[in-house]
């Protein structure tokens, strides 16, 4: 099942997305419809071959299964995997036709994601960004603070997605004893090993999300089964909402507020008076 909402079509509407839309079509936008198929196929006209068929009807293949693996997912994510997949379909459907067409739609992809590369999240949030060793230091600090800590990478699709929703997150669920943090494996990889969280190309842990009470780690998602087999779990707000219990968690942090020391509030009274 696949649903949008409001946010995601405002974030839609960037010219990163557009163009990424019109790039993943235009094999058969430019094979199918005239003039455009005339003059750049002259030979096949304008109509599919069998083996163009086939490109496509295993890229459809693709699509479904890689859905179908993940469960329910969000438009947003959705329609940028689907342009993945279309856009390298059409460099092989290009390439089949004119190497030449190939290699100028390979360099338009090309700056398309330098040019326009995917636009990062800038609403409101309430995320402290850990360097290095200074998570375990605040982890340690003050161990009546619960933190929700997630790492990431700043190149993985999934990160990227998820940014917006943790930002959203923080703001809707922070308080003094609730908080939400995040660290770059790629910067810090050797942060996120010691918690048993790989940044490497490869890996299928990103992002990970930590839950902290008391300095020690309590949950964390994704996890893994009796036999040491990752478990898929997808970022959703409500998922995650759902495997850390965060309306319960909420309440219980906001109903037991932390105290502040007599020397923290002399000295907040003395700044007062200055």
């Amino acid at each position: 099942m696949v649903f949008v909402t409001v946010k995601e079509l405002k974030r839609l509407v960037h010219p990163h997305h557009i163009l990424n839309f019109v790039l993943a079509c235009s094999y058969l936008f430019t094979k199918l419809v005239r003039p455009f198929c005339t003059i750049l196929y002259p030979k096949s006209g304008c109509e599919l071959e069998f083996k163009e068929t086939e490109i496509l009807i295993f890229l459809a293949v693709i699509v479904f299964l890689r859905t179908k693996k993940r469960g329910a997912v969000q438009m947003l994510p959705y329609l940028t995997s689907l342009c993945m997949y279309a856009k390298l379909a059409n460099i092989a459907l290009f390439f089949y036709s004119d190497p030449r067409l190939g290699v100028i739609y390979g360099v338009l992809c090309l700056i398309h994601l330098l040019l326009l590369p995917e636009p990062t999240y800038e609403g409101p949030e309430n995320v402290v960004y850990f360097t290095g060793p200074n998570l375990e230091e605040e982890l340690k600090r003050d161990t009546r603070v619960t933190w929700l800590v997630t790492f990431y990478t700043v190149w993985n699709s999934n990160c990227v997605n998820f940014a917006p929703l943790f930002a959203e997150m923080s703001v809707k669920y922070g308080l003094d004893n609730l908080k939400f943090g995040k660290l770059d494996g790629t910067r810090y990889p050797e942060v996120a090993e010691k918690f048993h969280v790989s940044a490497s190309a490869f890996s299928k842990q990103l992002p990970t999300i930590i839950l902290f009470r008391n300095g020690k780690e309590v949950n964390r998602r994704p996890t893994v089964d009796s036999k040491c087999q990752l478990i898929k779990f997808f970022f959703s707000e409500e998922n995650v909402v759902a495997a850390f219990d965060l309306n319960n968690l909420y309440q219980e942090c906001k109903a037991n507020p932390i105290k502040k020391h007599k020397k923290d509030e002399n000295a907040i009274d003395h700044v007062k008076a200055e």
